[in-house]
Formats: C-alpha cells, sequence, structure tokens
C-alpha cells in the first residue's frame, strides 16, 4: 500500500475521535536521523498536528501522555530488529495507535507489531526518492494534506522527483573534494559537524554514525545556531570542521557560522547546497530536502577517508560483537 492510501485510511479511522492530533517518529542511530525532516517539517507547516521526535529506548521510558487515540506513530528500523524500536512499535501495538514501520527487511520482528510496513530503498544506486528520509517525509506531508491541507504539496512532490538527479550529480561534483579531504584529515582525532534546520538530521548521523562508529573518530554534531552559545570557543586552525550550508529559510544561521569560520578556523569543508544544486527545487519546499541531499553526498567522503585511514566502515569494537 502506498504511503497516500495508508494515511487516507488511518485519517478516516480517526474521524470519529477528532482527527490525528499527534504524530510520533521513534527510532535510534542512523534512523532517529532520518526522521528530522519530518519532525521539522510539521513543525513548521502545521497548525493542529503536533509533532515528537523520540530515541526508541527514551520512548518506551518516558511515553507521552498524549500518545493515544489522536496519535498515529512511525517507527523505523533498517534490518527491523533493533530491540528498542521493535518495543516501542509494540507498546503503540497494545495501546492501538496505528504503526506504521519503515524498514529495509520486511520480513523482520518490527513487522509483526506494525499496521503497515514500508519498505525503502538502500544500497549503491538506489533511488533516492525512494529512500527512508523521503518515505517518512512522505508520511508527514501526506498527514498535513489530508487533514488541514498543504498548499505546496504538488510543489513538494516535484522536488520528490527531482532529488535522485541532484543528489547524483552532486556526488559526482565532490568526488574529488572528497579524495582531498580524506589525505587531510586521515590522522585527525576529532571532527565537528555543523548544519540547521531540516537537515541537521544530517550532520548528526555523519557525526555518530560515521566518525564516531565506522571511524573511530570524536565528534560532535553542532547546530549552526548554537554554535554562538559556547561551541565556537573550541575554534582554532587546526580544529577540522564539516558544515552544511543549507538551502531554504535556516541558511543565515549556516552562513553566520561559516564567516566565524573563515576568520578564525583553517580546516573547514563547505558542503553548500546551492553550488550542489538544490535550488532547481521550488522555494517553498526545499528546506526539507537538505537532509537528502547532504546524507547521500556523505558516502563519496566516507568511502574514500575510509581508505586513507585504512579502516573499513564495516569495522566495529562493540556493536553487534558484545553485549550492550
Amino acid at each position: 500500500m502506498e504511503i497516500k492510501q495508508i494515511i487516507g485510511e488511518i485519517v478516516a479511522g480517526k474521524q470519529e475521535v477528532g482527527g490525528i492530533k499527534q504524530i510520533y517518529y521513534v527510532a535510534c542511530g542512523g534512523s532517529y536521523g532520518a526522521f528530522y525532516p519530518a519532525k521539522t517539517f510539521l513543525e513548521k507547516e502545521a497548525k493542529d498536528i503536533k509533532v515528537g521526535l523520540y530515541n526508541s529506548n527514551e520512548f518506551v521510558h518516558n511515553t507521552p501522555k498524549s500518545f493515544g487515540e489522536n496519535s498515529v506513530l512511525v517507527v523505523a528500523s533498517h534490518k527491523g530488529n533493533t530491540p528498542e524500536t521493535v518495543k516501542a512499535a509494540e507498546l503503540g501495538k497494545k495501546a492501538g495507535v496505528p504503526v506504521i514501520a519503515l524498514t529495509w527487511i520486511t520480513d523482520s520482528p518490527i513487522t509483526e507489531h506494525a499496521d503497515y510496513v514500508v519498505k525503502y530503498t538502500f544500497g549503491e544506486g538506489k533511488d533516492i526518492a525512494g529512500e527512508k528520509t523521503i518515505k517518512a517525509l512522505l508520511t508527514a506531508v501526506e498527514a498535513l494534506n489530508q487533514t488541514e491541507g498543504y498548499e505546496y504539496y504538488n510543489q513538494f512532490l516535484d522536488g520528490v522527483a527531482k532529488i535522485d538527479h541532484i543528489v547524483k550529480n552532486a556526488s559526482k561534483h565532490v568526488a574529488k573534494r572528497a579524495l582531498t579531504f580524506a589525505k587531510n584529515h586521515k590522522d585527525d582525532q576529532v571532527i565537528y559537524t555543523m548544519a540547521s534546520g531540516a537537515g541537521y538530521g544530517a550532520a548528526y548521523m555523519e557525526s555518530i554514525c560515521i566518525f564516531m562508529e565506522m571511524q573511530w573518530i570524536n565528534s560532535s554534531s553542532i547546530h549552526s545556531g548554537e554554535f554562538f552559545h559556547g561551541p565556537f570557543e573550541i575554534t582554532d586552525a587546526e580544529i577540522p570542521f564539516v558544515i552544511q550550508i543549507s538551502e531554504g529559510s535556516t541558511r543565515p544561521l549556516d552562513e553566520r557560522a561559516l564567516e566565524f569560520l573563515n576568520r578564525y578556523a583553517k580546516r573547514v569543508e563547505v558542503l553548500d547546497a546551492k553550488d550542489l544544486g538544490l535550488s532547481t527545487i521550488d522555494g517553498s519546499v526545499v528546506d526539507y530536502f537538505n537532509h537528502s541531499l547532504f546524507n547521500n553526498v556523505y558516502p563519496v567522503y566516507n568511502q574514500a577517508l575510509a581508505v586513507e585511514r585504512e579502516h573499513p566502515l564495516t569495522t566495529r569494537r562493540y556493536m553487534w560483537k558484545v553485549e550492550y
């Protein structure tokens, strides 16, 4: 069943209880980061639907009191077996809340507790329009459009149609830069990422899932708007930053941070969504596509860095190897 139909069925089922009032996005790690655009979309565009983004284990142990008959739960787990996320889905199922599960493997434990299962694309050559982030975004866009209405719905769908071409061109564009980045950063012990808006989730994922998990490099994702409220004090000529310059409403936050870095830092890798072609998407919706662009350009850098460091992205010290 397509997401439009799924949301339509849920909306129809909620009419007797006053409709959809809350949508909770619940996941861990990269899946948590992938939900960031959906969260940001509803925060900005919805008048009546409230949104929550939760780490799965926190959701299980700190469940909002508003979670109930007017709620929808959207969970994501790549292989469908993340224990905390499976537990969150089970909690939703027992509460009688519609559960939408996004996963790459549809024959998995999480699907046992889902009312609707949405499979997304993954891997080399994937269709970006079918990836997890876009699927999650579509649940938010459809929920808004089918309840309150969304005036830029057609522009959003046009953006979905364009994003695959944009990302694949951008990935080619950064190929040489990625090789240089890898050579210049192969011995670094720390790398910070910075971003704002709906694209912040990509910086978060790069920090925790790549630099920390897959490369064992100390890292933290810094919100561009928070940079001047503490983090900028660590800036010097030796500290490396990767900064995302988004297209859309929060671009001034990123540009302000970059201006400071250009004055006081020397090792700054700039990923500018405008330079990478995202501005071909209509300005009314472009904010929500920054994540998909940056998150799918990062792998070009990540592969090059892994080769230079002789540290494969599959290497783990604890994950899946010890009890935790």
